[in-house]
C-alpha cells in the first residue's frame, strides 16, 4: 500500500510542478481545466465545453486492438456496475466477502481464449491485468486519475494513473493499484499491488510507430479454508456475540499465498511502401514490416508453517527451500503486413517462435515419485489476420497454427462479421475454434501433501464458440453456444480430470432500461443451460441485476449530478464449485446447494470531473435469512458500507 500512496503523491506533484506540450501549435496547455460550462445533451449526459483549443475528444486511451475511446468524466450506471476492485462490470462473478479475495463464477465466457495454455492458479489471476487489458493513451496535457475505495475492517484501495506526453508523437504512463483490505473473518486479509508502464512513439508521417508496456502484479492473500460445520451454525445464528465475524474459528490458522507476474511487451513496425491519396492526402496502401516480443514469467507458491492433515491429508516434506511453480514464455513474432483502402483491406501474415518453461527447482514430496519435475520447450507457429471494411459492414479474422508435439502445440481460428448503422444500433456475429493443451497447473503439480502431486498426459481442451450480438439505445442481447471436448476441471477430491463426452452450454443475456420522470431500472438478465456436461460444467439458470434509480442534477446551476437507487441481485440454487486454497482453484463439490438474493444501496454524484461513490452491501442481511455463501463454508459478505471516488486532473 506504500507504493500506491508514494505513486498518488509523486502525481499530484508532477501536476502541480509541469505541464506538456499542447497538440495544437500554440496551445495553451489549459486542458479540461477550462471549462466554460457543461450543458446537458439529448442523452442527459454532460457535455463538456472547453474555453481553450483542447478538446475532450483529444484525449484519447487506446486498448490492445487499437480501438479508441476518451477518457471519460461523466457518472452514469455502469460506472456503478465498475466501481469495484476489478473495475470492470462482474454482473458474471459471485465476490467473496473480502475485495481482493477470489471470485467464484456465475458465468463463463469463452470468445477471447488465449493462443497458448497459461500456468492455471485460476483464482488467484482475476484481477491480472493481461496483454489485451493494458491501456495506451494520448493526452495533450499532463492527465491523471485518481480512484480511492475503503477496504473491510482495514485498508482500502487506491489505483493511481499518470500520463503524459513528452511531443505530439510521444506518449507514456504509469500506473499502480494497490489494495490492503483486513476483511471481517480471520486469516482473510488481502495485500495486491498491479504496475503498469506504457509508451508509445510513431515518427513524423507515421513510417516507424512503436509501442510497449512492463508489468510487475502481485498477490497476496492470507487464506483461512473457511468456517468449520460448527462455526457455521454460530454464523447464521441469531446470537448477537457471533455478529463480530472475527470471532469465529477458522480450517486454516497459518496458510498463505502468493502470485506474481512480470511482462515485457513491445510491438513496433516499419513502412517499407506506401502510395498516396492526393485528394485526401492520406495511405492509399502500404507495406509494413513488424515485430512482437512478449516475455512473462509468473509465480504461485502456498506456504503453511504448521500442518493440517485432517484438511489437506497426509504430508511427506522434503524441506525444500524453493517450493514455487513458476512458468515463462518468450515469444518472438515476425510480420508483413499490407494495407490496401479500397482492395483487400489489411492483411498480416505472421510466423512466431516460442520457448516455454513450467515446474518446479527441487522435489517438494518425498513419495511423490513424479517421473518429472519441469517442462521445456519451443514451438514455430504461423498465422495471418485480416481486417476489411466496406460501407457498414466490419469483417476481422485471425488464425494461427502451431504444429509439432509441444505444449504449446494447436490451433486458434476466430472470425467476426460486424454491421453498424449509424449510431442506432449494432449485429456482430462471431466464431472461434481453438484447440490447445490445458493449463500447466493440472498437467503437473507439486506439493508437500500426498494427495496434490501428480503428472498427467491430458489430450488438448477443444473449444468451439458461436456468438451473436445485438445493441442499440433501447435493447442490449448477446447469445453464446459453447462445445468443448476434453474438458479439463478439478474434481471433488481436488484431482484434475478430463471429461470424456461434450460439454454443450448456452449462454442468453438482456439488459433493457427503462425511464420515468427522473427514474431508470435498469435490468440486465442471464439465461445457463448445459444440455450436455452438466454434471461437471456447473452453472445456474438464472442470473440477474435490477437496479432502480433516481437521477437528478441538484442545486442552481446543476453543479452536481445524482445517482440514488438500489440493485438487486438474484441467482438461482445450483452446485457451486468450493474453493481450494492450496491449488488457488474451485473444485466440484455435491454437497450444498447456493442461491440467493442480495440488496445494495448507493448515492453517487459528480462534480464535475469528480464522482463520488457511497454504498451499503447486502442491505438485507442483518434481517434476512443468512444463507448467503460465495463458496461452501464461506459466507458472503454481511451489511457493509463503503465510500470511494474518481477524480481527474487535466493540467
Amino acid at each position: 500500500m506504500n507504493k500506491s500512496l508514494f505513486l498518488v503523491f509523486i502525481s499530484l506533484v508532477t501536476n502541480t510542478l509541469f505541464s506538456q506540450s499542447s497538440f495544437n501549435n500554440g496551445g495553451n496547455g489549459r486542458g479540461f481545466n477550462n471549462i466554460k460550462n457543461d450543458t446537458l445533451n439529448n442523452s442527459g449526459e454532460i457535455k463538456v465545453t472547453l474555453s481553450g483549443k483542447t478538446k475532450y475528444t483529444d484525449y484519447k486511451v487506446f486498448s490492445h486492438e487499437r480501438d479508441t475511446t476518451y477518457i471519460d468524466t461523466t457518472l452514469t450506471i455502469e460506472k456503478e456496475y465498475k466501481f469495484n476492485y476489478l473495475r470492470t462490470d462482474n454482473f458474471e462473478l459471485l465476490a467473496f466477502h473480502n475485495q481482493g479475495q477470489t471470485f467464484n463464477n456465475l458465468g463463463y465466457s469463452f470468445s477471447n481464449l488465449s493462443l497458448f495454455p497459461d500456468i492455471g492458479f485460476t483464482a488467484k489471476q482475476f484481477s491480472y491485468l493481461d496483454i489485451d487489458e493494458i491501456k495506451y493513451f494520448e493526452v495533450p496535457t499532463t492527465t491523471t486519475e485518481i480512484t480511492y475505495r475503503t477496504g473491510l475492517q482495514q485498508g482500502q484501495v487506491v489505483d493511481a494513473i499518470f500520463t503524459l506526453n513528452f511531443s505530439r508523437r510521444l506518449n507514456v504512463s504509469l500506473s499502480y493499484k494497490g489494495l490492503r483490505s483486513l476483511g471481517a473473518y480471520r486469516r482473510s486479509l488481502a495485500s495486491h499491488g498491479n504496475f503498469r508502464g506504457t509508451f508509445q512513439y510513431r515518427t513524423k508521417g507515421n513510417q516507424y510507430e512503436i509501442r510497449g508496456h512492463l508489468t510487475s502484479q502481485d498477490f497476496f492473500n492470507e487464506e483461512s479454508g473457511g468456517l468449520p460445520q460448527i462455526e457455521i451454525d454460530k454464523f447464521q445464528s441469531e446470537d448477537e456475540n457471533f455478529s463480530t465475524r472475527g470471532r469465529l474459528d477458522v480450517n486454516l490458522t497459518t496458510a498463505e499465498n502468493t502470485f506474481e507476474g512480470k511482462r515485457t511487451y513491445l510491438e513496433h513496425s516499419y513502412k517499407l511502401l506506401a502510395s498516396k491519396d492526393t485528394i485526401n492526402k492520406r495511405d492509399f496502401s502500404n507495406l509494413k514490416v513488424g515485430h512482437v516480443f512478449t516475455n512473462e514469467t509468473k509465480y504461485y507458491y502456498f506456504a503453511q508453517t504448521s500442518s493440517t492433515p485432517d484438511f489437506f491429508g497426509i504430508e511427506n516434506a522434503t524441506g525444500a527451500i524453493e517450493n514455487q511453480a513458476k512458468s515463462t514464455i518468450t515469444n518472438n513474432e515476425l510480420n508483413l503486413e499490407f494495407n490496401s483502402k479500397y482492395v483487400l483491406g489489411q492483411f498480416k501474415a505472421k510466423i512466431n517462435s516460442s520457448n516455454y518453461s513450467y515446474g518446479y527447482n527441487a522435489v517438494l514430496n518425498s513419495a511423490s515419485n513424479l517421473p518429472e519435475i519441469k517442462f521445456e520447450g519451443s514451438a514455430i507457429s504461423i498465422g495471418a489476420d485480416w481486417n476489411a471494411k466496406v460501407k457498414n459492414f466490419q469483417l476481422n479474422a485471425t488464425g494461427t497454427l502451431t504444429p509439432g508435439g509441444s505444449k504449446l502445440s494447436g490451433s486458434f481460428l476466430k472470425g467476426q462479421a460486424l454491421y453498424k448503422k449509424d449510431s442506432l444500433f449494432e449485429v456482430r456475429g462471431s466464431l472461434l475454434i481453438s484447440s490447445k493443451s490445458p493449463n500447466f497447473n493440472t498437467l503437473l503439480h507439486q506439493s508437500k501433501y500426498d494427495d496434490y502431486n501428480w503428472n498427467n498426459d491430458f489430450r488438448d481442451v477443444n473449444t468451439r464458440d458461436l456468438g451473436f450480438y445485438f445493441s442499440s439505445k433501447w435493447i442490449n442481447a448477446s447469445l453464446n453456444y459453447t462445445n468443448i471436448d476434453n474438458y479439463t476441471y478439478f474434481d471433488e477430491n481436488n484431482l484434475p480430470q478430463q471429461f470424456a463426452n461434450q460439454i454443450s452450454y448456452l449462454k442468453v443475456k438482456v439488459k433493457r432500461a427503462f425511464t420515468f420522470w427522473k427514474l431508470v431500472l435498469d435490468n440486465t438478465i442471464m439465461y445457463q443451460n448445459v444440455s450436455s456436461g452438466s454434471s461437471v460444467f456447473r452453472v445456474p439458470e438464472i442470473v440477474t441485476r435490477n437496479t432502480l434509480y433516481y437521477k437528478d442534477y441538484w442545486f442552481k446551476g446543476k453543479p452536481m449530478l445524482v445517482n440514488i437507487g438500489a440493485t438487486f441481485n438474484y441467482f438461482t440454487k445450483y452446485k457451486l464449485n468450493a474453493y481450494n486454497p492450496l491449488l488457488a482453484e474451485f473444485t466440484l463439490q455435491n454437497t450444498q446447494e447456493i442461491g440467493f438474493p442480495s440488496v445494495d444501496v448507493f448515492f453517487n454524484a459528480q462534480v464535475r470531473r469528480t464522482r463520488l461513490y457511497f454504498k451499503i452491501d447486502n442491505v438485507t442481511s442483518s434481517f434476512s435469512k443468512k444463507n448467503y455463501f460465495s463458496a461452501p463454508n464461506y459466507p458472503y459478505r454481511d451489511f457493509t458500507i463503503r465510500f470511494g471516488l474518481v477524480w481527474n486532473w487535466f493540467i
